[in-house]
């Protein structure tokens, strides 16, 4: 026999007041949880038309004293009060370096290749691709974060893709050669197909100049289903101090000059036709819009435009 156990709202308020203060407020004191730390996702992938477009995070890191990088050119009160209007510190800044990955049905195409072949590799499998599945690999320009996937001591990453870069950017690089040129490029040179400005790389890739932060930096156009979308790389390095203000020097820009304007033509055009972009240094996943905000742009991060 089971007997139910019925309490009156008197007997219930009176139990209530017996219990000790913790149990009388809510449920009794656990043991802490072990903090699990920070989470950052290592890849996005979405559609573009009849493409698939994957961004991988090919890393991060805090770095400080943004100004030596950013805003060279304007006194220090002017850079801390567009951060603060930004919601970001003014003493340091976040790196965010995104290679990215177009199957478009025919090709698997890889946009640059971040610090070290196993490194690439590593974050092409956590994508799900393997680096024997890449058909092209192209480098926007020849900056050691680029292109020092393509090659180590160990050999090639990529040795059965197509290698494409800019015809002007291999032009300067080769003239002039540094560390990154001859240890990364120049053994690969031969494999290396050299491209200019309107260049068809695949149906629905195309090569634009965007000159100035390197003498042959590219961005590239993907066109698929009536959709846009454009790899940007380089052109513009932080969401706010480059987009916000355009002619704001940036110590990675060879051409300063050259590198402002260009900024200003290709940031004008995106916000003009309402072209999503993927921008190399953006905040993971690096996927966003641009929209005319007085004499400067601002970063519109993508939500979920690209799932529907």
């Amino acid at each position: 026999m089971t007997e139910t156990l019925k309490l009156s709202r008197r007997a219930a308020l009176a139990a209530g007041a017996a219990l000790p203060l913790a149990g009388a407020f809510g449920t009794p004191a656990l043991a802490a949880v072990e903090k699990k730390g920070p989470t950052q996702p290592t890849f996005n992938r979405f559609e573009l038309g009849d493409f698939e477009v994957t961004t991988l995070l090919g890393g991060t890191r805090t770095v400080e004293d943004p100004q030596s990088i950013f805003g060279m050119n304007v006194d220090a009160d002017t850079f801390a009060a567009a951060s603060e209007e930004n919601f970001i510190p003014a003493d340091k800044v976040q790196f965010f370096f995104t290679p990215t990955v177009v199957n478009t049905g025919s090709d698997l195409i890889l946009f640059d290749t971040g610090f070290a072949p196993a490194a690439i590799k590593g974050q092409l499998a956590a994508a799900g691709y393997d680096a024997g599945d890449v058909t092209k690999v192209i480098i926007t320009h020849m900056h050691g974060d680029h292109v020092s996937g393509l090659i180590d001591e160990s050999g090639e990453a990529f040795p059965g893709a197509e290698l494409i870069t800019g015809a002007a950017e291999d032009n300067a690089w080769s003239a002039n050669p540094n560390d990154t040129y001859n240890g990364k490029i120049a053994p690969l040179r031969d494999k290396f197909a050299f491209v200019d400005d309107g260049a068809s790389i695949a149906p629905g890739v195309t090569a634009m100049a965007a000159f100035g932060h390197t003498p042959g930096h590219m961005t590239y156009m993907l066109e698929s289903g009536g959709e846009q979308l454009l790899i940007t790389a380089d052109l513009a390095n932080h969401f706010v101090w480059s987009l916000g203000y355009p002619d704001w020097e940036v110590r990675f820009d060879m051409d300063k000059a050259a590198a402002a304007q260009t900024r200003r033509r290709v940031l004008g055009m995106l916000a003009a036709d309402r072209i999503p972009f993927i921008g190399y240094h953006m905040p993971f996943p690096s996927l966003g819009y641009v929209e005319a905000n007085g004499d400067g742009f601002r970063y519109v991060p993508a939500t979920y435009q690209m799932m529907l």
